[in-house]
């Protein structure tokens, strides 16, 4: 067999192993390194039980970490937001909203859940900007389309889309698969928000100096890192971010934010996941 293929092959037994471990020791169990789908597609993710619905205040909103670039937002409604939804990484339970982008197969998906009420894709056919904005009970879900870079080093245009969603008065960003700085006119549609999900992998996205241009860009009280795939990635970002910003890490992968809640000066919170 060829390097390439035991390559391909041990690390689709790393996913299934980790998976397996995940349920012997009681753990909701996600594929260790979601890109690996890429190369593993006889390897289906496993679906976690759903959880019991609880109850937010007026001016709260939940974010938890699925993995990978994907978490679940939550609104004083109990509206339910699953970013970058794909095939591998999935929340816990069924949401009312999905977006996704184009990048990778682990940052969107051609089979939603059909109970999903509002399937949001980030791209358009022929390359044309997708164009969003989707008011939901209180949620608004809208986007900012940017250009990706395609396996073969060119471009796709209008290939990703920070997504901001708008709930219990705050602005949500998430910046999904972003390939670029952002231009003054791209950061004037984002405009104010509150929290950011950034990838942080330093490569496969945004190298780390161009991704801190955005952050700093941005200026949103609170950062929440992903698609990092390692302790190594994270760390890295982690050491930068350090120089600039107070940094804390969660005991679970949930948090919740409100208005009165951010941090008086920008944080970064690390939610556990990969």
């Amino acid at each position: 067999m060829s390097g390439v293929f035991l390559k391909v092959f041990a690390s689709c037994l790393f996913v299934v192993a980790a998976s397996a471990q995940a349920l012997a020791q009681g753990a909701a169990p996600r594929t260790a390194y979601p890109d690996v789908a890429d190369s593993c597609p006889g390897l289906i993710s496993m679906r976690r039980p759903a959880i019991i619905p609880v109850a937010l205040a007026a001016d709260q909103a939940r974010i938890t970490y699925a993995g990978h670039s994907t978490f679940l937002l939550e609104s004083p409604q109990l509206v339910r937001v699953a970013t970058d939804y794909n095939d591998w990484v999935r929340p816990q339970i069924l949401p009312d909203i999905v977006t996704m982008n184009h990048a990778h197969s682990s940052h969107y998906t051609d089979r939603p859940d059909p109970g999903i009420k509002h399937v949001l894709r980030g791209w358009a056919a022929d390359e044309k900007p997708a164009r969003i904005d989707l008011q939901f009970k209180d949620v608004r879900v809208r986007n900012v389309p940017t250009n990706i870079r395609t396996f073969g080093g060119d471009t796709e245009r209008h290939g990703n889309s920070i997504f901001i969603y708008e709930m219990a008065n705050m602005c949500i960003a998430h910046l999904g698969h972003l390939h670029h700085t952002l231009t003054p006119q791209q950061l004037a549609e984002v405009g104010k928000v509150d929290v950011v999900m950034v990838p942080v992998d330093g490569g496969a996205t945004l190298d780390l100096e161009g991704m801190f241009d955005v952050l700093r860009a941005l200026k949103a009280p609170l950062m929440i890192p992903m698609h990092y795939f390692s302790s190594f990635t994270l760390d890295r970002f982690l050491q930068r971010a350090r120089q600039e910003w107070d940094v804390e890490t969660a005991d679970i992968p949930s948090t919740l934010i409100s208005k009165t809640t951010l941090p008086a000066k920008p944080k970064v919170l690390v939610l556990p996941g990969r």
